[in-house]
């Protein structure tokens, strides 16, 4: 394997306990039950619309009303991006084992770009990252492997030769699809429904944290140089 690609919510950064704070906000401003902070965990990777659905649930998620509070969200979130998110401990040692040997690492998201960028500025990491794939540069999002395929192209290096770490269902598909290496992030924001299977997935590699995440990528990337 010649490079790491990760998703980025829930597997690279963990930015679940901003997405907590202004949903919670938002129902304590509409005097509503306040939703468990580990609901909204699982519906971070499912986006913006499924999360703000928490607080209104009797709203369809086409309904204009609950477009306008998704719209709310988004601009509350862009503002204060990074408040209290930061990478998963232990995942800086890993970023800093891959830039030591040269093995570009990226992000492959369903995040919009703007969004994207002003998380990776605010923790330092646009100049780090080798190459960011956005839902705006491709015609098919994942489970797609269009975005994969893109990674693989920006950096140079053939698809089959790249892991891909996510911790959705649709993270492993488009990188089966695109037959990367395939880790999942079992530590992440699992979706309810497709947790308790996680064999079903079919990634290549299961990981409990980032400890586990450090050393499978050690086996297949950080190969010890012999003096």
């Amino acid at each position: 394997m010649k490079a790491v690609l990760f998703d980025l919510d829930g597997t690279l950064i963990d930015t679940a306990a901003d997405f907590v704070r202004i949903i919670q906000d938002m129902c304590r401003e509409e005097s509503r039950e306040i939703v468990p902070a580990e609901l909204i965990r699982t519906q971070v990777s499912e986006g913006a619309r499924a999360m703000v659905k928490l607080v209104y649930p009797e709203l369809e998620v086409t309904d204009p009303i609950l477009l306008a509070h998704r719209q709310r969200f988004l601009d509350l979130y862009g503002a204060d991006i990074a408040v209290d998110t930061d990478l998963f401990d232990g995942m800086y040692p890993l970023l800093e084992a891959l830039e030591t040997r040269s093995i570009p690492w990226g992000i492959v998201t369903n995040k919009p770009r703007w969004l994207s960028e002003s998380l990776l500025a605010a923790l330092n990491l646009t100049e780090r990252c080798s190459v960011l794939v956005c839902p705006e540069d491709v015609g098919h999002t994942k489970p797609h492997p269009e975005p994969m395929y893109l990674a693989a192209k920006q950096i140079e290096i053939a698809p089959q030769d790249c892991i891909y770490v996510g911790d959705h269902p649709r993270d492993i598909e488009a990188g089966r699809a695109a037959e990367m290496y395939t880790i999942l992030a079992a530590y992440g924001y699992l979706p309810l429904e497709h947790r308790d299977d996680l064999a079903a997935w079919r990634a290549d590699c299961i990981v409990q944290s980032v400890e586990e995440l450090h050393q499978c990528i050690q086996a297949l990337v950080l190969k010890p140089v012999l003096g």
